[in-house]
């Protein structure tokens, strides 16, 4: 593969993993916890980070150098749980992509005052339209390279109009009043959780890219991918807190709430309102493509006609997330938040089972695993599992 064709893929794997993350749930879960924990929210970003970092680079390393995707490699290390790891990130997949139906519809009716279902139905056929043609990948590296750059750039404008306290914002990243377990647990679980922390290495797999050879280049697009993940959340946050700063109020509990177009709204007015129009219907028609992508490239090495009618796969998932959206209706707030708690679930489970393939010479050869990896890879594991753990104990806490 040519130098700048090799470029071009990791960059796509990237943005691929940045733009699945940056979905709905992504805009919805950072508003709202922002107007919970406000500058303190930004210390939840930063070790959100810190563990992103961490998953994403064992994973993604691990999967290229075997030149296997993540259920294959589970079924190796530990009979039968690739089976379950894919119903899992199939599961998780399926709910967020409700979600991202739901959210593109509502971009179109902010843009143009369509109803949020008839926009749900032209995205998911821009969807369609996508794995309908023969250069399915590199259309979709393509879209999704133009519209994560489109949303920071809109963002960014968005932060400059709500003129955040940047002071108050830096010094609490790293000395916050309150830390909330489920914040992290959600916000981890919404970048690297579920399908998003496969997304990019399954891209670089279907391309052909792997081998000890691909490190490098694999390092640089999982870090890539988080960079810029983190980028715009910290984007929004700073966003959303210059508006909270200013006075304003972001209703996060009402049925019909829509947190993040407040604070476009509250920032720049009715162009900030039509700015959040754009941001959500790219968040959430990447995030469409993301998701089905990935949840479906869980099943193809199950059986070989899903291999080789991937994309009719890929196309009738994206069909049954719309059709649930159109029986369900409008996708709440609180569905949003909690997929992304329900995908940090996952994450755990599907680390610690590549964490144990890494040391399995049938699955990686002589590839030596880093020891530091290994090392910041398990305290992962744990760290989340303990997030987890808090986070199932306080809400059925709450329930009783």
């Amino acid at each position: 593969m040519k130098k700048s064709s090799l470029s071009s893929v990791i960059m796509g794997a990237a943005f691929l993993m940045a733009t699945s993350a940056v979905g709905p749930g992504f805009l919805t879960q950072t508003t709202v916890f922002t107007k919970q924990l406000l500058a303190s929210f930004g210390f939840v970003i930063l070790l959100s980070v810190i563990l992103d970092i961490f998953a994403q680079l064992n994973i993604w390393r691990v999967l290229t150098v075997s030149g296997k995707r993540g259920q294959d490699v589970a079924n190796e290390t530990v009979p039968g749980s690739g089976y379950l790891l894919a119903g899992l990130v199939a599961f998780g997949g399926l709910i967020f992509n409700i979600g991202n139906i739901a959210g593109s519809g509502l971009g179109f009716n902010v843009l143009f005052g369509l109803p949020v279902v008839y926009g749900a139905i032209i995205s998911a056929g821009v969807a369609i339209l996508i794995f309908s043609l023969k250069e399915a990948g590199k259309t979709m590296d393509f879209f999704v390279k133009i519209l994560g750059v489109v949303m920071l750039g809109l963002i960014c404008y968005v932060v400059f109009a709500s003129q955040p306290p940047l002071g108050e914002a830096a010094y609490r990243t790293f000395f916050p009043e309150q830390i909330d377990a489920r914040a992290i647990v959600t916000l981890v679980g919404g970048t690297v959780g579920g399908y998003i922390t496969f997304a990019g290495a399954h891209r670089l797999i279907d391309a052909g890219i792997t081998g000890r050879e691909s490190l490098a280049q694999v390092n640089k697009g999982a870090v890539s991918g988080i960079v810029l993940t983190a980028i715009i959340r910290f984007m929004l946050f700073l966003a959303a807190f210059g508006v909270i700063a200013l006075g304003f109020s972001i209703d996060t509990t009402s049925p019909n709430a829509n947190p993040p177009a407040q604070v476009f709204q509250n920032a720049a007015g009715n162009f900030g309102y039509k700015i959040f129009g754009i941001v959500m219907w790219s968040a959430a028609i990447t995030s469409v493509i993301g998701a089905a992508y990935t949840s479906v490239s869980f099943l193809k090495t199950f059986h070989e006609k899903i291999e080789a009618k991937s994309n009719y796969v890929i196309i009738a998932f994206i069909i049954i997330s719309t059709a649930i959206f159109l029986l369900i209706g409008q996708t709440p707030v609180t569905v949003l938040v909690w997929a992304g708690t329900i995908n940090g679930f996952i994450l755990p489970v599907g680390l610690a089972l590549i964490l144990l393939a890494s040391r399995k010479k049938k699955i990686v050869g002589d590839y030596v695993h880093p020891l530091w990896l290994q090392i910041s890879g398990w305290l992962v594991v744990l760290i989340m599992f303990g997030f987890t753990m808090l986070t199932l104990y306080e809400f059925f806490a709450k329930k009783s």
